[in-house]
């Protein structure tokens, strides 16, 4: 069985374990997912079975788009209501204030990732050691802020949608806008929309060949020697330039890698999505 779909991840309950639920759902046991949502974020979640699982890294996935409520005035060890570890008043702040400090974090940002992150430290992932009373020192990351806008202020909670590219932390994010009103504050809801092209749907079959972020490529040649995973020349294909590409047979599809004048298969025999004349 090889499909790719969207699915709506619920609240508390963490992205590996709910490819239990998909497991049960779908009668097998290759079911993959990629970028993980923490257990209190909820929204868009791509999942894939059998073949499809090999293709994540070539997926059009960025940018992303978050919709997120900061609550000032909490304080969390997570940067999120796991782990809340203070509530106090605070006072309100102005509407055109909080619109020129979010208009102010657009661009390129340069911060530190949550310490209760999936990210690896001496092969350990961070929340992990978190989590048994450790402690860590993470080093900065990078990301794009795309777009950065308010949708409503109700005090103490302020709801934002961001834009930004893949690996950005919307915790940090939140903590952020949080630290330049001079106030605490930690997300009480973080939900995912899209990944680049896909989107919270009906969790119904795509065909991946829409959702590649490769150019297509033809091939003049014998199909089999492509499905076979025979040596292949590059004058036998439509584009011969430096490059990762995506190839078509009948039945198949194929990606490779075009480099200093020799081809090399990224994958290879995958089988195309019946729902659409595979």
């Amino acid at each position: 069985m090889n499909l790719l779909f969207v699915v709506d991840k619920p609240i508390f309950v963490s992205s590996n374990r709910y490819m239990n639920v998909i497991k049960r759902q779908y009668g097998t046991k290759k079911v993959g997912f990629s970028g993980t949502l923490d257990p209190f974020a909820t929204g868009c979640l791509i999942v894939a079975t059998g073949q499809y699982t090999r293709l994540f890294q070539y997926l059009a996935k960025t940018p992303k788009t978050y919709r997120a409520t900061l609550w000032l005035g909490a304080e969390s060890a997570s940067l999120d209501i796991e782990n809340i570890q203070s509530i106090r008043d605070v006072p309100k702040v102005e509407e055109a204030k909080l619109r020129e400090i979010l208009a102010s974090l657009e661009g390129e940002l340069e911060y530190l990732p949550p310490k209760y992150s999936a990210k690896k430290i001496a092969g350990e992932r961070a929340y992990d050691v978190m989590r048994r009373g450790g402690d860590i020192e993470l080093p900065t990351v990078r990301s794009t802020i795309h777009e950065l806008r308010l949708l409503h202020y109700r005090h103490p909670f302020i709801t934002f949608e961001a834009t930004v590219s893949e690996g950005t932390y919307i915790r940090s994010l939140g903590v952020m806008i949080a630290e330049a009103l001079n106030l605490p504050g930690t997300l009480s809801s973080l939900r995912r929309l899209r990944e680049g092209k896909f989107r919270i749907g009906e969790q119904e079959p795509l065909d991946p060949l829409d959702y590649l972020a490769l150019p297509k490529n033809r091939y003049f040649g014998d199909p089999q020697w492509l499905e076979l995973g025979k040596k292949l020349q590059p004058r036998f294909f439509e584009k011969q330039e430096e490059g990762l590409y995506v190839v078509e047979t009948d039945k198949f599809f194929s990606i490779l890698e075009f480099k200093e004048g020799e081809i090399k298969y990224r994958l290879n025999r995958i089988e195309k999505y019946k729902g659409r004349g595979g």
